[in-house]
């Protein structure tokens, strides 16, 4: 049901011309899950009582946890991660949002466990969700996409991938023939507004701590919460040129 819903509402804004079919951006961010660090525990240890009272203290420090001797009684789904090196670890999950440039409409949206590889595989997976064009296209990036393996994949799909160059750790996947050109200053600029429906999406819609337990739950909330996102955007656009 929530996939037809926002296939219907990405419909409706096709009808109206509203979207690109030439060039996207892609992005991920990390939704907290429904599950506390007191319900990570040891998947070898037998189940046990819980202790009496409302909130009782649970003591973990210098305890090694992760998400090979770990899992959420609360949400096994779940998974212990974090977006960066100065970022606490959370229970969550990742969110996946494939955006168009014309008008900042989200044209695909996933959720999936979170992990290192996550938001480059779901790319890949939206890039090959859009239908077939002859035309070469274009999908920008985050530094994060800057990977062989990224990079490679979304031109054999027929996209010149137009990420920001990563060259702290590492030589950038793409180089002077990729960003001697206009075209990749622009999609540089563009995709930065795909912060727009993620925040949208964590204050308005809600999505600062899930609600839902499971993947194909939160999924579907997250699915039905983009489309309501295109739906009021979809309202500005046909105000703005009645």
């Amino acid at each position: 049901m929530a996939d037809e819903f926002f296939a219907a509402v990405v419909r409706q804004a096709k009808l109206r011309r509203y979207l690109s079919s030439d060039h996207f951006s892609v992005d991920g961010t990390l939704l907290e899950a429904w599950a506390s660090h007191k319900s990570f525990k040891p998947k070898d240890r037998p189940p046990t009582d819980p202790p009496a009272g409302r909130n009782v203290e649970v003591q973990w420090h210098g305890e090694r946890r992760s998400n090979e001797t770990h899992t959420s009684t609360t949400d096994p789904e779940s998974r212990l991660y974090r977006k960066s090196s100065g970022a606490p670890a959370k229970l969550c999950y990742a969110g996946h949002l494939l955006m168009e440039h014309r008008n900042g409409l989200i044209v695909d949206a996933e959720l999936t466990t979170a992990d290192g590889y996550a938001e480059r595989a779901t790319a890949i997976e939206m890039l090959t969700r859009l239908p077939r064009s002859a035309r070469r296209r274009t999908v920008a990036g985050d530094k994060g996409y800057d990977t062989r393996g990224f990079v490679g994949d979304a031109r054999r799909l027929g996209f010149t991938p137009h990420v920001a160059q990563n060259t702290s750790r590492q030589r950038s996947a793409i180089d002077g023939r990729t960003t001697r050109h206009a075209g990749h200053a622009a999609s540089m600029r563009i995709r930065k507004r795909i912060e727009e429906p993620f925040g949208w999406i964590k204050t308005i819609g809600g999505g600062r701590k899930l609600r839902y337990r499971g993947r194909q739950r939160n999924r579907a909330w997250f699915r039905v919460t983009a489309a309501v996102y295109n739906l009021i955007r979809i309202a500005a656009l046909d105000a703005a040129t009645a």
